[in-house]
């Protein structure tokens, strides 16, 4: 008999292995144990996605599909340039407090596979910064805030939006906090962040 695929089991899948990935990582992860955790065998699951690898991009795409028309919409709606960090920032950072693994993993891709971003944009609604782009330069030229390129401002927003999901454990050491503690420290930055770099750039 000829197998089909059902939403409903590879939406059970996704969910199974959205947890397994947030628990254990990319390395960490074992394809029985998301199995189990999916209700189904390994048969099953190997029908489904027939790598790890390919199971963990597919969790990621669609993750990352939640997020990215999110941003998109931030970057181009008509707001004000404060409001846009404001709303940016807020929105990364509870986005990824419940998708931790995303960091992580686009970097562990990017590094293993350059090509990687492809995918991405080809199967998300990416971000377009055009309108970002000429926004800032309009505030720059009315003197609203210092000379900054939109590229330079965008890497300062994710740089320091990125860092503390990425070196977490390097975190936690260096200011020996627990998880509770941590989780509260990173709550705390979508006001931080974002009051840091609008201060950072205003006249």
């Amino acid at each position: 008999m000829t197998k089909h695929k059902d939403n409903k089991t590879e939406e059970q899948i996704l969910k199974a292995a959205q947890k397994v990935f947030q628990a254990k990582g990319m390395d960490g992860a074992r394809m029985q144990e998301i199995a189990d955790k999916a209700s189904i065998n390994k048969a099953m699951l190997h029908y489904y996605y027939r790598s790890k690898q390919l199971l963990f991009e597919a969790v990621f795409k669609k993750a990352f599909a939640l997020l990215a028309p999110q941003l998109n919409a931030i970057l181009n709606d008509d707001s004000s340039l404060e409001n846009k960090i404001k709303n940016f920032t807020y929105n990364y950072i509870s986005f990824i407090i419940k998708h931790p693994y995303l960091p992580n993993f686009v970097i562990q891709e990017l590094n293993r596979n350059p090509n990687f971003i492809e995918k991405i944009k080809m199967n998300v609604t990416f971000p377009n910064i055009d309108k970002f782009k000429l926004q800032v330069q309009n505030e720059v030229n009315a003197g609203n805030i210092n000379p900054i390129s939109a590229e330079q401002l965008l890497i300062n927003i994710l740089a320091l939006n990125i860092f503390p999901f990425v070196a977490s454990p390097l975190i936690k050491a260096f200011t020996n906090v627990d998880d509770k503690t941590f989780k509260t420290l990173l709550e705390a930055r979508k006001k931080e962040v974002s009051d840091f770099i609008i201060n950072a750039i205003k006249k």
